[in-house]
């Protein structure tokens, strides 16, 4: 089922976010994420992460799994 990104909660939006970073969408021109303040603050803070782990490690490309285990500890957090 596809969902209108227009009318996307956020549970739905995080259901999604590993596969449109993924995917190598521009994130930031998601509606939903324009307008959710919280879940724009979630991305930037997954942002960080993957910009200090690239820094760690220059030479190396993240496993495609990173994503989904990051967004699996958020979610246990909660």
């Amino acid at each position: 089922m596809t969902t209108d990104p227009r009318t996307m909660g956020c549970q739905e939006f995080r259901d999604q976010l590993s596969d449109l970073v993924g995917s190598g969408a521009v994130v930031e021109n998601h509606p939903h994420i324009k307008d959710c303040e919280i879940c724009r603050e979630l991305y930037e803070q997954l942002q960080t992460i993957a910009d200090a782990a690239r820094q760690l490690f220059p030479d190396q490309e993240p496993e495609d799994s990173l994503w989904e285990r990051i967004e699996s500890a958020i979610k246990k957090e909660d």
